[in-house]
C-alpha cells in the first residue's frame, strides 16, 4: 500500500520534471522507493485541532515539513507533494494533491523546515492524506521520504450570520421577496378594491372663505379720505339747478292707435 503511494507521488514528480526541462530524469523519478538514508521528515499542521486535522474546502492547508539530515553529506528536497486516499479501498487515489518543486539543499547534521499548502474542494468525508518528499544525494541519486500518513477529515467552512456574503444574500432574496409581493398586489389585489374619491370639502372651505372675507371695510377704508376731501368743497357760488336735479319723470306709455 505504501509503494502505490510512494509511485504516485513520483509520478506527480515526473510530470514536474517534464515541465521545468529534467524529463531525462522521469525514470530515476520513477523508480523511487524508501530511501535508506539517515534522513527523517516530519510534517505538522498549525492550524490543526485536538480532534485531529481538517482540510476546509476553499481554504489552504498549510503544512510545516521538517527535513532531518543525519547523513555525513548534504541531502537536496527537489519537490513536496502529497495525495489523498480512500479509507476502505486502501488502493483507491481519491485525489493526488499539488506537487511543488523547491530545490532546498539540506546540509549535513541539519534541519530545515518547508512550509507545503494545498487546497481542496471536495464532499466532506474522512481520508487518508500522504505526504512524502522526493529527496536527492549529493550523486544525484533520487529517493522517497514519508512526511505524513494519518486520517484527515474533509469539512465545509463555518459561516455566521455576520459574514458579509450571507448578510447581502438575506438583503437580496428580502428585496427580491418584496417586489414580488408589491407586483401581485398591485396586478391581482388592487383592481378589485374601490378607488377613494375626492370629497368636496376643499371647494366649500374655499368658497366659505371667500364669502366671510371683509371686503366692504377695506373699500369704505380706502374711500374715506376721498369721500371727506369731497365734502370740504365751498357750494356758495354753484347755481342751485347744479345743485338740486330734477327727478326723472316716468311717462306712461300708451297704446299706439292701430292704423
Amino acid at each position: 500500500m505504501t509503494r502505490f503511494g510512494f509511485l504516485s507521488l513520483a509520478l506527480l514528480s515526473l510530470q514536474a520534471f517534464a515541465g521545468t526541462g529534467f524529463a531525462a530524469d522521469a525514470e530515476t523519478v520513477a523508480e523511487t522507493e524508501v530511501a535508506n538514508l539517515a534522513v527523517k521528515a516530519e510534517a505538522s499542521f498549525p492550524a490543526s485541532e485536538i480532534f485531529g486535522v481538517k482540510l476546509v474546502n476553499g481554504r489552504p492547508t498549510e503544512a510545516l515539513i521538517s527535513v532531518i539530515n543525519d547523513e555525513p553529506n548534504p541531502v537536496t528536497v527537489n519537490f513536496l507533494g502529497g495525495s489523498l486516499w480512500d479509507l476502505e479501498e486502501e488502493s483507491k487515489v481519491v485525489r493526488n494533491l499539488t506537487a511543488t518543486r523547491y530545490g532546498v539543499e539540506v546540509p549535513a547534521g541539519q534541519k530545515e523546515t518547508i512550509p507545503y499548502s494545498f487546497a481542496t474542494e471536495m464532499h466532506p468525508q474522512e481520508l487518508r492524506l500522504n505526504i512524502a518528499a522526493i529527496l536527492s544525494d549529493s550523486e544525484g541519486k533520487f529517493f522517497t521520504v514519508q512526511a505524513f500518513n494519518g486520517t484527515v477529515s474533509v469539512v465545509e467552512p463555518e459561516t455566521s450570520i455576520f459574514d458579509p456574503q450571507i448578510i447581502f444574500l438575506y438583503f437580496f432574496l428580502l428585496a427580491c421577496f418584496g417586489g414580488t409581493v408589491y407586483f401581485f398586489y398591485t396586478v391581482w389585489v388592487a383592481p378589485y378594491f374601490p378607488q377613494k374619491r375626492k370629497s368636496g370639502k376643499t371647494g366649500e372651505k374655499r368658497a366659505t372663505g371667500s364669502a366671510k372675507r371683509p371686503e366692504t371695510p377695506a373699500v369704505e377704508e380706502s374711500t374715506s379720505p376721498a369721500v371727506a376731501s369731497a365734502t370740504t368743497y365751498n357750494a356758495d357760488w354753484i347755481p342751485s339747478h347744479h345743485i338740486n336735479r330734477p327727478e326723472a319723470r316716468k311717462v306712461k306709455g300708451g297704446k299706439k292707435p292701430r292704423a
